[in-house]
């Protein structure tokens, strides 16, 4: 079971899916938290906490919330608190049934949550900062600064990870390196495909 993680923009989601191209058994807490948001009961604490604004049509207003908790550090911390349980019972039940192999998660706070003492490996991606601001900026996302506010450094995660995986380059590069890893740590992955 491997923890996946990075800095903003660095190419935890593309890292994610080149591990499920090489065979693994893939998910994302980030998928996990918007689907625990809008079930029970989650939603029904979110309504009861900040008002019935904060849900629409039976969904949770991601940016009401956001706007909410990013201001507010106590707030944050209560909606984290409630979260963060819910992730990583999610994340056992998910790797349940996942079966054998290699189970690869994205969890963007993996240290900061504290979830890395789940995995038998982390791996942080990392990526030079003009290649992250670039990213960010063809995503709409300026500023790598207030994203990245709330969370460990990207050296700071790398210096914590079990392993640090560069992704400067092309997909195809990255793909390859984590080819590297998944064999260094002795998993079994079929043939390269093409």
């Amino acid at each position: 079971m491997i923890g996946l993680t990075g800095g903003v923009a660095a190419g935890k989601s593309e890292a994610l899916a080149a591990f499920g191209r090489l065979g693994a058994a893939t998910v994302s807490a980030d998928e996990l938290v918007h689907d625990l948001l809008d079930r029970e009961p989650l939603r029904t604490e979110i309504e009861g906490r900040w008002g019935p604004d904060t849900v629409v049509d039976g969904r949770v207003d991601r940016h009401a919330v956001g706007s909410m908790v990013f201001e507010d550090p106590e707030e944050l911390s209560w909606l984290e608190s409630k979260v963060h349980p819910l992730v990583r019972e999610e994340i056992a039940s998910w790797v349940s049934r996942a079966g054998s192999g290699v189970a690869v998660v994205e969890v963007p706070l993996l240290f900061e949550g504290e979830f890395h003492g789940r995995f038998d490996a982390t791996v942080a991606i990392v990526a030079d900062e003009d290649v992250r601001r670039g990213r960010a900026e063809a995503r709409g996302q300026a500023g790598l600064e207030g994203r990245e506010a709330r969370q460990l450094s990207q050296e700071e995660k790398a210096g914590m990870a079990d392993h640090v995986v560069a992704n400067d380059g092309t997909v195809e590069e990255l793909e390859s390196a984590l080819r590297d890893l998944l064999s260094e740590l002795g998993a079994e992955l079929p043939p390269p495909s093409g």
